[in-house]
């Protein structure tokens, strides 16, 4: 066997290159002195090793073998120790995902829809009263109408855990929490669709990753659940999901809470852009009449003419211009979507999972130090599912490349329709949505109630629930004709 080097690398490299000096002795032996491999050292310029008492010459080449042999074994030592490191995002090990169903919890279900298997959770109240609504005292108001809880981006059924039974036991009936596409456990499906999922193709052209697709999972659940036909829908973080189904089905929807809502509010009315175009169009049957009153006179006919023309030019150029910022749009989602499905997408997804996933649970809190190790294992426990970064990937892409943009976009400028009692609820502290904003969509959907709690951040279902509870409990108490 080869030995191994006592001295320093450099004298090493000396050795190897067959600079050695006569001036000075160097010995290689094994680690361990008791080892009967033999001695190699160096006397006088020639390399003698001692072999059962007896010293033999050893040859430039042997010796540059024996100094290759020891680099070699250097270089296998190194690649085993980066094979034994193993790949983790945010701590969580990536070499043996799980099938979401294994990662499952006793009181976990499972139910399909247009292919997808959605994770939900759902608790009853005790002695489910669904008969009467009224008050019954003055910690509970059995209103017997089922209530869905709908999860921001990232968290899951488990943000729910600590309000799920007290809001059962508030409005007396069951309180349904699922996980939407693309996080918790709930299946990861392949979009767009393989050819061997010929199934899912023909059943729907929706990203089951998009804002649509969860919308028509909500009223999935209203279906499900007995006893009322509306629900009290409450929505966390993006909301948008409870707004589009409640503009969906608004006859079913009989109230909605929108906790630290992301939604922005319009800036502008929607109805200056159309005020202008009937003026414009009221100004052009004058222009009309006018002509016809002048066709004797040459040159207002010919001016007419002119104005006709350049009509119809500025028409054909901002059909040209929109066509172009079309196709631009169009080309850029594309381009974004093949970047973010590739491998690259991939690896910059695990980075910043890596980096900033655990940092914003803690910056969700207005007192980090109230964050336990379940609570940061709780929204982590999803990175254990297998393609969890295919599915997050896929539901960024379905933001940016919706199928119905205009509807989306309609949801947000129609925020005066909404006629059902709305509910506001967001922390002071709130460092990503700002509680600023809350206020603001509060001036936008007219008889909405604000409510700001003092000392919270962004999650206050769980870093306050008692006061969360409480003033959901005020607001389902103006419910009673409902």
């Amino acid at each position: 066997m080869a030995a191994h080097i006592v001295r320093s690398t450099r004298e090493m490299a000396c050795l190897v290159d067959g600079g050695i000096s006569e001036e000075r002795t160097i010995v290689l032996r094994r680690a361990h002195p008791n080892a009967e491999s033999p001695t190699v050292h160096l006397e006088g310029g020639a390399a003698h090793r001692r072999i059962d008492g007896r010293d033999e010459i050893i040859s430039d080449n042997q010796l540059l073998d024996i100094g290759m042999q020891i680099k070699q074994k250097k270089k296998k030592k190194k690649k085993k120790k980066k094979k034994k490191k193993k790949k983790t995002v945010a701590g969580i090990d990536q070499v043996e995902l799980l099938d979401p169903l294994l990662l499952a919890e006793p009181d976990s279900c499972f139910f399909e829809f247009m292919g997808v298997s959605i994770h939900h959770k759902i608790c009853s109240a005790e002695g489910d009263q669904r008969e009467g609504s009224q008050c019954s005292s003055p910690r509970s108001c059995r209103l017997g109408l089922p209530m869905i809880l709908l999860h921001g981006f990232g968290a899951t059924v488990f943000s729910w855990r600590k309000v799920m039974k007290p809001l059962a036991d508030l409005v007396g009936s069951s309180v349904v929490a699922f996980d939407r596409p693309a996080f918790g456990l709930t299946s990861r499906v392949d979009y767009p669709p393989k050819p061997s999922s010929a199934s899912m193709a023909a059943s729907t052209h929706l990203s089951p990753y998009s804002t649509a697709f969860s919308s028509l999972v909500t009223l999935s659940f209203m279906d499900k659940l007995k006893g009322s036909d509306k629900a009290i829908l409450v929505g966390h973080s993006g909301s948008l999901v409870a707004v589009d189904a409640y503009f969906e089905a608004p006859e079913r929807v009989a109230a909605l809470i929108l906790v630290c809502p992301a939604l922005i509010a319009p800036l502008f009315s929607s109805n200056s852009s159309e005020r202008d175009l009937h003026e414009r169009e009221d100004r052009r049957p004058e222009n009309a009449e006018i002509g016809r009153s002048d066709r004797k006179n040459m040159f207002c006919g010919i001016l007419l003419f002119l104005c006709a023309l350049r009509f119809q030019a500025q028409v054909v150029m901002v059909w040209m211009i929109k066509r172009i910022l079309y196709l631009l749009s169009r080309f850029c989602k594309n381009l974004l979507s093949e970047i973010l499905r590739s491998y690259f997408g991939i690896l910059m997804l695990r980075f910043i999972f890596d980096r900033f996933c655990v940092t914003s649970i803690r910056n969700s809190w207005y007192d980090a130090s109230k964050v336990t190790e379940d609570d940061i294992y709780g929204y982590l426990k999803p990175l254990r599912a297998k393609d969890w970064e295919k599915a997050v990937l896929e539901y960024v892409i379905a933001l940016f490349t919706s199928t119905k943009p205009k509807k989306m976009s309609s949801c947000k400028r129609r925020l005066s329709e909404i006629a059902c009692p709305v509910l506001i609820i967001t922390g002071d502290h709130d460092r990503l949505v700002p509680a600023w904003n809350a206020k603001r969509l509060s001036l936008a959907m007219p008889g909405s109630h604000l409510k700001v709690m003092k000392n919270c951040g962004h999650l206050p279902h769980e870093e306050r629930p008692e006061e969360f509870i409480a003033i959901v409990r005020t607001f389902l108490s103006t419910l009673k004709d409902v």
